[in-house]
């Protein structure tokens, strides 16, 4: 079940900053430093999706408060006050309130439709402040580049609302990637009628296109192995990791694909991986493959906050790699390949129904 936690607060804590009297990139960086120590030195005390919880509420914090100071350093900088509304909002495990420690960007904008064209060029000039902002703040640029700073994620609604059409209607790979990674959306700061607005045009392009939950079927039962024939666990073969096991796309990403594309088949639009699995699971009832692939998804979020990290500049990284030396571990071994089952069982689910969609379209 999703904890109770509050995601609008962290943790009590005597020592705990307050974000929002940051005044500056430098103190807003502090900050999260505090913060991030905080968390790290609370994590063998709490109950682990409380702590997940406040993880993603100090994310929450620290990029509403970028936003806002990103807003006043335009001003200073002599752009002038906001020419319309915008909402800043997350995609990725920020969106789907699953972030690490070391999460990077996944973001973009939404402009109200009252933008003149003459104003775009300061949503311009915003977003790629904003990114280099968060940059410094500790939020690693996105190497698929869907961040605020593109136009293809910055943009006013009325624009939007045409491009969530446009990956509605066309079923190529590169337009149902971009859906997928849209169905993330969450609102972090700014205008929530703006958001609100997205969410039920894209709610009402999914219903109105059947089709395109094929296309995300095809989409998500592509993914490589993490079994051999021999039940092995599947490592990396070259490199620096060589050995060592990838667990955001061995074992997390096919897990969250897979519940998104269950929940987007049955019509559930949430941003939240464990909400988007309870709602399934309400619609099917008893489904013991569906309780396997629940209890496997925490697994895999607890394996991906507990990967080895390092403190590089003050800022938490991580690999998010399992190291070898890790892997000799029969606990870890044992629990590995069972959450690895079920990847590959729900994996060959989804290509099942894959493949008998294909028959019938023919």
């Amino acid at each position: 079940m999703e904890s109770k936690a509050s995601v609008n607060r962290l943790p009590e804590h005597s020592e705990m900053p307050d974000i929002q009297k940051a005044n500056s990139v430098e103190q807003l960086r502090d900050v999260r430093i505090t913060c991030q120590q905080q968390l790290l030195d609370l994590r063998p005390k709490m109950e682990f999706l409380e702590w997940v919880a406040s993880v993603n509420s100090m994310h929450d914090q620290i990029n509403r408060r970028a936003a806002e100071l990103c807003e006043q350093n335009m001003w200073e900088a002599g752009f002038g006050r906001l020419p319309a509304r915008y909402a800043f909002v997350a995609f990725g495990s920020i969106g789907r309130q699953e972030a690490t420690l070391w999460s990077d960007q996944d973001n973009g904008l939404i402009i109200g439709d009252e933008m003149q064209g003459e104003d775009l060029a300061y949503f311009r000039e915003f977003g790629l402040r904003l990114a280099d902002m968060l940059e410094v703040l500790g939020y690693p640029k996105c190497p698929g580049r869907v961040m605020c700073s593109e136009p293809l994620w910055s943009m006013r609604l009325e624009d939007w609302k045409n491009q969530i059409l446009e990956w509605s209607s066309n079923h190529e790979w590169e337009p149902i990637r971009n859906l997928i990674i849209a169905s993330d959306l969450r609102l972090i700061a700014g205008c929530p009628e703006l958001s609100d607005a997205w969410l039920s045009h894209f709610r009402s392009s999914v219903a109105q296109h059947p089709g395109i939950t094929h296309a995300v079927l095809r989409n998500t039962v592509r993914h490589k192995a993490t079994l051999n024939v021999m039940g092995r666990i599947v490592t990396e073969r070259f490199g620096e990791h060589a050995g060592d096991f990838d667990v955001k796309y061995g074992m997390y990403i096919p897990l969250v694909n897979s519940i998104r594309t269950m929940a987007l088949q049955r019509g559930i639009i949430e941003h939240s991986t464990l909400k988007r699995m309870e709602k399934v699971m309400l619609l099917e009832g008893d489904n013991l493959l569906l309780e396997s692939v629940q209890r496997a998804f925490l697994t895999a979020l607890r394996y991906r906050n507990d990967t080895p990290w390092r403190i590089e500049d003050g800022l938490v990284k991580s690999s998010g790699y399992i190291q070898k030396e890790q892997l000799k571990n029969k606990n870890v071994q044992y629990e590995l390949r069972d959450t690895l089952g079920v990847v590959r069982r729900i994996h060959r689910s989804l290509q099942r129904e894959h493949r008998f969609a294909e028959r019938r379209n023919l």
